[in-house]
């Protein structure tokens, strides 16, 4: 008599929780449908913004050189190879050092001073942009103008890539403010890929006769590859998306040339430069074609970034 009055409040529990149950998967459910939607909504909405540019200039908007409102001439070509050259050169600036303090702070510093070290190298991805911008154009510019781009061009002056005078503004100062920014990102993602090792590793290589470099070299780095590319297309995206500082310093002019010392202009700076101003609708769907571009760029940035992670990895399991 006990069980068959206690079973209907048993039944009525166990309903209840997987009534719970079923709420809940239906709520997270909705914030993972959420995530593709935002992006989804994001690109037709551009779509739909730039179709007036795209009816009008189709690939030789791509190609076009020439920006001019006032005629509603819009080529984005300037705006492209400027995002390029500087996130380039704030990747050849950046890696490096990034993967030095990396090395740094995960297996030689002293334990005294890893923390606060790496405490210091998390705080600089902390600092807002336009924050870096200002210190670029009172600290970096002048540094660049009087004593760095004199230099490269005593030195190497004859080579395109490093002709016209010393301005302390242009694409190279932007890609210079793009890698102390991106240090941070890279440096970070790169220290715990390369803490995540396991440490067996490192012991197996020291009872070989290693020494502290071949350590890293043969038994970290390999296993760490995966992670540390993932960490420099990560650095990679910042660069590319990078708005305020870019601005600050690399000039604003939309002008191809072939050196990296003279002004140029970003996708991301024309359209926060630009939008304001836009006044025609010819004028709005051009920056909006540019904004589809920029957002096309980071997409397949990050698919590519996935499948050479993914590419190493397997790899790795193959030696394995």
């Amino acid at each position: 008599m006990q069980q068959a009055a206690s079973s209907p409040t048993g039944g009525d529990a166990a309903g209840g929780a997987r009534g719970a149950d079923r709420a809940f998967r239906a709520i997270l459910t909705v914030f993972g449908l959420t995530v593709l939607a935002v992006p989804l909504l994001m690109v037709l909405e551009l779509v739909r913004s730039s179709r007036l540019s795209i009816d009008k200039f189709g690939l030789g908007f791509l190609t076009g050189t020439v920006w001019d409102p006032a005629r509603e001439q819009f080529g984005a070509l300037p705006f492209i190879y400027g995002t390029i050259v500087t996130s380039l050169i704030a990747i050849a600036l950046a890696v490096p050092v990034s993967l030095g303090l990396a090395i740094f702070l995960s297996d030689l510093a002293p334990h005294r001073i890893r923390r606060p070290l790496g405490f210091m190298v998390e705080l600089l991805a902390a600092i807002p942009s336009v924050v870096y911008g200002f210190w670029g154009i009172a600290v970096l510019r002048p540094w660049l103008r009087d004593t760095v781009e004199p230099v490269l061009i005593k030195y190497f002056g004859y080579l395109p890539l490093f002709e016209g005078p010393p301005l302390g503004f242009g694409m190279f100062a932007a890609g210079v403010i793009l890698a102390i920014m991106i240090v941070p990102t890279i440096t970070s993602v790169s220290r715990e890929v390369m803490q995540a090792v396991p440490q067996l590793h490192r012991e197996a290589a020291v009872g070989l006769g290693a020494s502290a470099w071949d350590t890293i070299r043969y038994a970290v780095l390999p296993s760490a590859r995966s992670g540390i590319i993932g960490a420099i297309i990560l650095g990679l995206n910042r660069a590319l998306g990078e708005t305020m500082a870019v601005t600050m310093l690399i000039g604003n002019v939309p002008k191809v040339s072939a050196s990296i010392l003279h002004p140029g202009y970003s996708m991301s700076s024309v359209i926060a430069n630009e939008f304001v101003e836009a006044t025609s609708d010819m004028y709005v769907s051009a920056l909006s074609e540019i904004a589809l571009l920029l957002f096309g760029v980071a997409l397949l940035l990050n698919l590519f970034a996935r499948w050479l992670v993914s590419s190493t990895k397997s790899q790795l399991e193959r030696r394995a």
